[in-house]
């Protein structure tokens, strides 16, 4: 595993704690949108269908329970929590999530490695991964401001992306038939040569959104 990997892996991690604690510590999730977290738990359900089937490693093994577990936990959370689910912003929250996952899935049909379950799924989740966040910022800019802990997920979340697409490069000039380090297989294919284009639109997506409402934050906090 390389730095960049690592990295990656570790702001991911940090956007999902951060998240987690705004939703405890607050019992609130104002600003959070529940289908792009529904979208991520549908993500890595899909993705991480060989959990129990190819063990790579107990590092990777955990990291695969750590998001799967968490993703459910935000999800219900926001539904079911009988303080957390009062403040979701459902009438802000009204992207059309289902057509994102319509689309990943019909991509996923037509590009991949091979036509089979798991890797027709695990392309499906590299697509559908692409825009998760697209329901997030759309609530972000519906609602004009956004809270300190809301935009510090949003920040780690653009910045996994971006170690990532480092790691992809990095994984590219120095290893000659680098693995998925999912399903343990070399030679990537044409979906998996095509997720550092879409996490590099995706990250860039992110993080320019998020100075933008930042910007109109504390434009917002100056005024007052």
């Amino acid at each position: 595993m390389n730095i960049f990997r690592f990295a990656g892996d570790m702001t991911h991690l940090m956007s999902i704690l951060v998240l987690l604690l705004k939703i405890y510590a607050t019992k609130s999730c104002s600003g959070i949108s529940l289908k792009t977290q529904e979208l991520y738990a549908l993500v890595f359900l899909m993705r991480y269908l060989d959990l129990f089937t190819d063990f790579i490693s107990v590092y990777n093994t955990v990291m695969k329970l750590v998001f799967i577990g968490s993703s459910l936990a935000i999800v219900w959370c926001m539904r079911m929590h009988p303080v957390v689910r009062r403040s979701y912003n459902k009438d802000l929250d009204t992207f059309r999530h289902y057509f994102l996952a319509l689309a990943a899935f019909v991509l996923a049909l037509l590009v991949h490695e091979k036509f089979t379950f798991q890797e027709i799924f695990w392309a499906f989740s590299i697509y559908l991964e692409a825009v998760a966040i697209f329901p997030q910022l759309v609530l972000l800019q519906r609602s004009g401001n956004v809270d300190n802990l809301t935009g510090q997920y949003v920040f780690f979340l653009g910045a996994y992306r971006v170690f990532y697409i480092l790691n992809w490069i990095y994984r590219y000039f120095a290893e000659q038939h680098f693995s998925r380090g999912i399903v343990g297989r070399t030679m990537p294919s044409f979906s998996y040569q095509l997720k550092p284009i879409m996490k590099v639109l995706n990250g860039w997506n992110s993080l320019s959104n998020l100075s933008a409402h930042r910007c109109h934050y504390r434009s917002g906090s100056h005024a007052e």
